[in-house]
């Protein structure tokens, strides 16, 4: 009798046990405002990757002239209209001249004549995720739909798709499921809100040919605030990118932000958080605040177009920036960043706890530039040998130190100067420092203040150094001026470099980043 009750008494607790290590934390259910959202936590994944690549892809690529801005401009004869509602008369924008001169008037060859001619004969999905993996990014962000309204995904309200038209591929589905394969995370963006306001509709022009309203949007006066039908294609549209492809990332860009739109926020990030508690899997919603804060900070990722922080962010944030200075679609006379000045902006921005979000602009072939592939190789190389003090990394307690002064928020890139040999980026991990100094120095040697032995931010002494890409000891020594540090005679690679340092104890702790 006493053994068998011994026996029930513990196959009961056994069955506690394993029922206790197979409960699971119940995901947050998300309501449709910003209390409830603030309960968003953004993924470890996303805080490790650093680096993506964002595609701008379309009808736009056929033409290759001006930027991926042809199909607004090439409608722009005589009237340009600010904000305001105000008509400012100019001479015509070169985009319209051009297209008058090469294809005639916009009345009789319009922006969807180009959609025949977007074949992309030449697109391989496969081929693009190699491309974007050997480059050393973690995540992808096509462009489901530019602010023309053309989608490049198999889409359930609007004709004006990659698969009834154009490529005649799910684009985005191809992508999805190679990277996927790959183990990469793979996202979608929507700039589709301004598609309300994109075109110039005037007498004369196919824009108001109701035959296609629902490519140009339906005619009316500009900068009317978007109406309710116009609203509610945009949310269906955006929900049918949700529900298809279940993206990693869901990135939205600007015009969103006015003030009829607003509404919508609470609703759709609620909408996508709970499909992501379904599918099991973390994701990222993406905005830009642009010129007021219409997502509260806590409750998405904050996304900078081509500028970036001064100071470190306590939440994780990203620059969206295009590898051409001038377009980002691929257009004739593209032209390209130095690999110097892109892996400055990864150093910089990882430092202050940022991802970077790097665009490529494929031709209508679907073909990705040899020179763009250039340039993400170098960059892929230079990872592969300091990728430890970029991924996975968390700022320290200083992003920096350096003389070089780095602007900061939306569009401010063109103003900074490259980094140099006197300025350093400090990331943290796994107890480690890693001091990256921004260019190599003919001196012979560095010296790192922010490390000194009466530095304040550290609590013990420097126990190793080592150089990442060099196999052989250093010579260094811990002052009260810095952590000075002997070259070797050889660069271990291109641009940056950098120092893995050790301390006795816990020496180095990182910046508290989480909530």
């Amino acid at each position: 009798m006493r053994k068998a009750v011994l026996t029930i008494l513990t196959a009961l607790l056994c069955a506690c046990s394993t029922e206790q290590k197979t409960i699971k934390k119940d995901p947050v259910q998300f309501q449709a405002n910003w209390e409830s959202l603030q309960q968003y936590e953004i993924p470890t994944w996303f805080q490790d990757a650093k680096l993506g690549i964002f595609i701008h892809w379309g009808p736009y690529s056929v033409p290759a002239f001006g930027s991926e801005w042809y199909p607004r401009l090439m409608y722009m004869d005589s009237v340009v209209w600010d904000p305001s509602g105000i008509a400012k008369t100019q001479k015509p924008s070169g985009v319209y001249q051009h297209h008058i001169n090469t294809y005639g008037n916009p009345g009789e060859f319009g922006y969807k004549d180009f959609v025949p001619m977007f074949k992309g004969e030449n697109f391989n999905a496969k081929e693009w995720i190699e491309i974007f993996e050997k480059a050393g990014a973690k995540y992808i962000v096509p462009v489901a739909e530019h602010h023309d309204g053309f989608a490049m995904y198999k889409s359930n309200y609007t004709r004006w798709n990659s698969v009834e038209m154009g490529p005649k591929k799910d684009i985005l589905g191809e992508l999805t499921k190679e990277a996927h394969e790959r183990g990469l995370k793979i996202g979608a963006s929507s700039h589709f809100a301004f598609n309300w306001n994109y075109y110039t509709y005037k007498k004369g022009f196919d824009t108001m040919d109701p035959t296609y309203s629902d490519l140009y949007s339906r005619p009316h006066d500009h900068y009317a605030p978007a109406d309710k039908e116009f609203l509610e294609l945009w949310w269906n549209r955006t929900k049918d990118i949700i529900d298809q492809y279940q993206p990693d990332i869901l990135w939205f860009d600007f015009y969103m932000d006015r003030d009829e739109f607003t509404p919508y926020h609470p609703k759709m990030a609620a909408y996508y958080y709970n499909k992501s508690a379904e599918w099991d899997k973390p994701v990222v919603l993406q905005s830009k605040n642009f010129g007021k804060i219409t997502f509260p900070e806590g409750t998405n990722v904050y996304d900078i177009e081509r500028g970036k922080m001064s100071d470190i962010r306590k939440e994780t944030w990203q620059t969206d920036t295009s590898i051409g200075k001038n377009s980002w679609s691929y257009v004739s006379n593209w032209e390209s960043k130095e690999v110097n000045t892109l892996i400055d902006d990864l150093v910089d921005i990882v430092s202050k706890n940022g991802c970077l979000l790097l665009n490529v602009g494929p031709k209508a072939d679907g073909t990705i530039p040899e020179d763009q592939q250039k340039i993400l190789f170098a960059m892929g190389d230079w990872l592969k040998v300091n990728g430890n003090a970029i991924y996975g990394t968390r700022p320290w307690k200083i992003f920096g130190e350096g003389p070089t002064k780095v602007a900061t928020g939306h569009h401010t890139e063109g103003s900074n100067e490259n980094l140099t040999a006197d300025d350093f980026r400090f990331t943290t991990k796994d107890g480690k420092l890693y001091a990256i100094a921004m260019d190599w120095t003919d001196k012979g040697y560095v010296v790192i203040p922010a490390v000194s032995s009466k530095s304040k931010y550290i609590t013990s002494g420097v126990k190793n150094v080592k150089l990442l890409g060099h196999n052989a000891l250093l010579q260094w020594k811990q002052t009260e001026n810095g952590l000075r540090i002997d070259l070797p005679d050889q660069k271990p690679c291109e641009y940056a470099f950098a120092f893995e340092i050790e301390f006795n104890g816990e020496g180095v702790l990182a910046w508290a980043t989480s909530k």
